[in-house]
């Protein structure tokens, strides 16, 4: 056994900003499992010295776009610094116009601490008190109301919860739906009066899309570990050749991700009866089974890249305009650091990936229910005919497929100019990283109908072993869901297999067996 020390997200009770670099995990301690947010002394120094700097700017009337300026297209409009609070209320309360139902709350959850994360690098010229009071709706479990539709990549979700900042909209707390001052008022909190240049930051940047792929890839990285262990036991269960996973043939495709998945199949099979007895029975299988290394693989390499613009992304500065500090002096910078193309790109691929992983996982999900090819039961049930069996959940794999599918169309590419024109390139990047925030649930439910399916076809092989490793995932999972022996109501055990898939246990029981599955 290899025993594989875990730090899992819900094991982290604090994220303390402004040290270090923010982790995947840790968005997920905060977001999912609701971890506390603090600020060391480092985080603290940075934001105020950017708040002195932007109210020099501001006493001193400087040109500079959203403190002394309209926004978009009124950048042409000249603000006087009395009006100040006014154009940082307007601006907030103009800009919460996203619509349908609200984001689930890891999603909001996740935003808050992107923003907190990306405000506190100390060049956007936001106050202590506003990101402290953000942090406390986190750590006061106060939920704002955020409609989830209708961003074409930043500003409108973030500015439903800057309302709640001010005391207004609408937000969550103690499973109570409150206006924002009500929902303060009972926590214990304060309103804030956003000055100089703070709604714009609030709404400004990359923060709900680097929430949504923060998300997304987190699932999307669980799944892809479980499609490894799920296609095991189905290629186990299936009577697959070994032989496809030969080290030598996978040395001569200069995709690492495809040997080491080759080798983790390997590993996951190597004391399998089942597999030794089954290693010539065909000279080779389907390609759900014996291109399992090369499709996984593939997947892998696109969530690597993910991550790696992903943390790239939660470092950088993404705010217009960013306040620059030279000496006892500064210079506000305008650009465009706000542009989500690269987490939207990278969102659009996501899907793609996730896409590929999904169909042949579907694939396998046929053939073990399909008669015709698995050589077991009709759909994996001892007396079919007057038992359906598995039959039905294959079709709801294909369903969620079908939904796969048409997501992974990518949003990225599309274009409808905003603001007069003046903002005439719109990444989409939220949408493209929603839907892969969607497409990752939906690929972890089609993993968790393999893995039922996989375990009551082992169910099968009664003079032949499975691997000690598959034989484990079995028993964990026949604790929650029992051998089918006559038709029932399937739905919660469809759920209570994603769940573990999703909180990583599957995961990690495989894992402590074989090493770590990369």
């Amino acid at each position: 056994m290899v025993k594989i020390e875990y730090l899992h997200p819900r094991d982290i009770r604090e994220v303390i900003l402004g040290d270090h670099e923010l982790s995947i995990h840790e968005v997920m301690a905060v977001a999912r499992y609701s971890a506390k947010v603090s600020f060391t002394e480092t985080y603290r120094s940075r934001v105020k010295a950017s708040r002195g700097l932007i109210e020099k700017f501001l006493e001193e009337e400087r040109a500079i776009y959203g403190v002394t300026t309209g926004f978009g297209s009124n950048v042409t409009q000249v603000i006087s610094k009395d009006d100040a609070e006014i154009l940082q209320r307007n601006i907030v309360r103009s800009h919460a116009v996203s619509v349908g139902e609200p984001l689930e709350k890891e999603v909001v959850r996740a935003i808050q601490l992107m923003i907190l994360n990306h405000l506190g690098h100390g060049f956007s010229g936001i106050s202590l008190g506003v990101l402290e009071l953000m942090a406390g709706l986190l750590n006061h479990d106060i939920l704002p109301f955020v409609p989830g539709d209708g961003s074409v990549a930043y500003l409108s979700p973030e500015a439903h919860i800057a309302l709640v900042l001010m005391g207004e909209g609408q937000a969550w707390y103690n499973g109570e739906l409150l206006s924002g001052s009500d929902a303060l008022e009972k926590a214990g909190l304060k309103p804030v009066v956003l000055g100089c240049k703070e709604g714009l930051s609030l709404l400004n940047g990359t923060t709900s899309v680097t929430a949504f792929a923060a998300l997304a890839l987190y699932n999307a990285i669980q799944a892809v570990k479980t499609a490894d262990i799920s296609g095991a036991i189905s290629f186990e269960s299936l009577k697959g050749t070994i032989k496809a996973f030969d080290p030598r043939l996978h040395s001569l495709k200069k995709h690492e991700e495809q040997g080491k998945t080759a080798l983790h199949l390997l590993r996951i099979l190597s004391d399998s009866e089942i597999a030794q007895h089954y290693k010539d029975y065909r000279l080779q299988d389907a390609l759900s089974l014996r291109c399992i290394p090369q499709v996984h693989g593939a997947v892998k390499r696109v969530l690597k890249n993910a991550l790696e613009n992903l943390k790239n992304e939660m470092q950088s500065i993404s705010d217009n305009p960013i306040i620059w500090p030279e000496g006892e002096d500064g210079i506000a910078l305008m650009g465009g650091n706000f542009d989500g193309t690269y987490a939207g790109m990278d969102a659009d691929a996501m899907c793609i990936a996730m896409a590929n992983l999904a169909k042949i996982t579907e694939r396998r999900i046929d053939r073990l229910v399909n008669y015709h090819v698995s050589e077991l039961p009709d759909f994996l049930v001892a007396n079919p005919g007057l038992n359906n069996g598995y039959m039905i959940p294959q079709y709801t794999a294909a369903g969620l497929l079908n939904e796969i599918r048409v997501l992974s169309h990518p949003a990225t590419i599309d274009n409808v100019p905003t603001s007069a024109n003046q903002e005439d390139v719109v990444s989409f990047a939220y949408f493209a990283a929603k839907k892969a925030y969607h497409v990752s649930k939906k690929l972890q439910y089609i993993l968790a109908i393999e893995l039922m399916l996989g375990a009551q076809a082992l169910d099968f092989y009664e003079s032949l072993n499975p691997s000690l490793v598959t034989g484990k995932v079995r028993q964990f999972i026949r604790e929650k869901v029992p051998t089918v022996q006559e038709d029932r109501f399937f739905h919660p055990d469809i759920e209570i297999i994603f769940h573990h898939i999703q909180e990583g246990e599957i995961v990690a029981i495989v894992e402590n067996l074989i090493g770590e599955i990369e």
